[in-house]
C-alpha cells in the first residue's frame, strides 16, 4: 500500500476502528444471539424505528456503563473494555484496547488523549459521535430517505441482555446495510454488523459483557501509566472550503458535506480533507498537491484494505485518495467525477 494510502487510512481508522460505527446483521455462526422466550413482546412494527435509532445515539452519550466489545473485521479480530460516565453535563470516557500493543485512550466530550506506552506518547485529537457503541455520525433526520428501517420480529440476546433487532436497508446501491441490537431496557446498542449486498457480514462489533447503570469511580477513569514524561502531540488541522476553492464534488445521493479541514503532518506536509456522510456511513476525501517525483502514488485506481474500499486519481495538480466504508463502485464513480476549476481568488 502507497504511503499516501497508508495515511489517509490511519486517519480514517483511527476514527473507525476501535471506537467504529459497525453496522449490524444476523449471526451466521453457533454463537448467534438467540430469540428470548416466545412470550416476550418485541415492540409494535408501528413503533418509529427512526427515532429508536437516534436513541441508541443518545444512550451512548447519556448512560453509564462498563464493558468489554470486539471489534471484528475480516480475519483482524480486537477486544477493548470501554468505562463511560455521564454527569449530566459531561462526558468522561476510558478505553483499553486489550489485543495488540497497549493502548488506552481518554476522552472528556470531544478532546480525546490516545496513550501510547511503548512510545512514550500522547495524541491529542477530537472525536467523531459515530464510535461504537455510538452509531451515528450526525441526527441523520433524513436516515429514512436513505435506508428502510424495520424492527426484527423477535427478541435476540447479546452479552446477556435482551436487545430489539433492527434491519436498515440501503434503498440504493451507494451504501451498505446494517442490523443492530439495541438493548430492550436502555437503547445502548449491544451489537452491531455491516453487510454487503450479498447479505456477507462485512464488519462488526459487540459487547461481550457490559453492566449498565455501573456505579463509576474516578479511579476507573484514570489512565495505566504516568505520563509526566511523556511527548505530547496534539492533531493539527483548521477549517478550509474546498468548493470557494474551486473543487466540483458532486456527492452520492444522501451523502453531505460534514467536515472540510486541512490536517498538518509531523513532516509538515498539509492535506485537505473532506468528508461526506449519510448519518451513517462516511466517505473521506483527502486532496494534497501532486509531486511528480514521488512513487507512492501508484498505481491510481481501487485498492481495498479490510471493509474500507480506498479509490486513488489525480486531478488537475492534485492527488486524491478517496475512501469509506462503503461499495467500491459509489467510491469510483464519486472519484472519477470530481473536478477542480479554481476560481481568480485561488490561482
Amino acid at each position: 500500500m502507497s504511503r499516501t494510502v497508508s495515511y489517509a487510512l490511519t486517519l480514517m481508522l483511527a476514527s473507525a476502528s476501535a471506537f467504529s460505527q459497525t453496522s449490524p446483521s444476523q449471526e451466521t455462526s453457533s454463537n448467534a444471539p438467540q430469540a428470548v422466550a416466545p412470550n416476550s413482546s418485541p415492540l409494535s412494527e408501528q413503533s418509529d424505528v427512526g427515532q429508536i435509532v437516534r436513541q441508541i445515539q443518545q444512550a451512548a452519550r447519556t448512560l453509564n456503563y462498563v464493558g468489554v466489545f470486539a471489534f471484528q473485521q475480516g480475519e483482524r479480530f480486537e477486544s477493548s473494555r470501554i468505562t463511560h460516565f455521564f454527569d449530566g453535563k459531561n462526558e468522561k470516557e476510558r478505553i483499553e484496547v486489550l489485543d495488540g500493543l497497549p493502548r488506552e485512550y481518554l476522552r472528556v466530550n470531544d478532546e480525546v488523549q490516545g496513550l501510547m506506552p511503548d512510545r512514550k506518547l500522547v495524541l491529542l485529537d477530537r472525536q467523531r459521535g459515530d464510535r461504537f457503541p455510538g452509531l451515528l455520525l450526525n441526527q441523520a433526520q433524513t436516515l429514512e430517505k436513505n435506508y428502510s428501517l424495520r424492527l426484527a420480529p423477535e427478541l435476540l440476546r447479546i452479552a446477556g441482555r435482551p436487545c430489539r433487532g433492527i434491519e436498515i436497508t440501503p434503498r440504493d446501491t451507494h451504501r451498505y446495510g446494517y442490523r443492530l441490537c439495541a438493548d430492550l431496557e436502555t437503547n445502548l446498542l449491544l451489537k452491531a454488523q455491516m453487510v454487503g449486498h450479498e447479505g456477507v457480514v462485512i464488519e462488526q462489533v459487540a459487547f461481550t459483557q457490559v453492566v449498565i447503570g455501573a456505579d463509576i469511580t474516578e479511579a476507573m477513569l484514570t489512565p495505566t501509566w504516568s505520563t509526566t514524561d511523556w511527548r505530547t502531540v496534539r492533531a493539527q488541522h483548521s477549517r478550509v472550503d474546498l468548493f470557494a476553492q474551486g473543487w466540483r464534488i458532486p456527492a452520492p445521493a444522501g451523502y453531505v458535506a460534514t467536515s472540510q479541514q486541512k490536517r498538518i503532518f509531523s513532516n509538515d506536509k498539509h492535506v485537505n480533507q473532506l468528508v461526506l456522510s449519510d448519518g451513517l456511513a462516511t466517505i473521506s476525501i483527502f486532496i494534497e498537491p501532486y509531486q511528480p517525483e514521488r512513487s507512492e502514488y501508484e498505481p491510481q485506481g481501487a485498492a481495498r484494505s479490510g471493509s474500507v474500499n480506498i479509490f486513488g486519481i489525480r486531478v488537475a495538480n492534485f492527488w486524491l485518495t478517496v475512501l469509506g466504508e462503503v461499495p467500491a463502485a459509489t467510491l469510483e464513480q464519486l472519484a472519477q467525477s470530481i473536478q477542480y476549476v479554481p476560481s481568480t481568488s485561488a490561482r
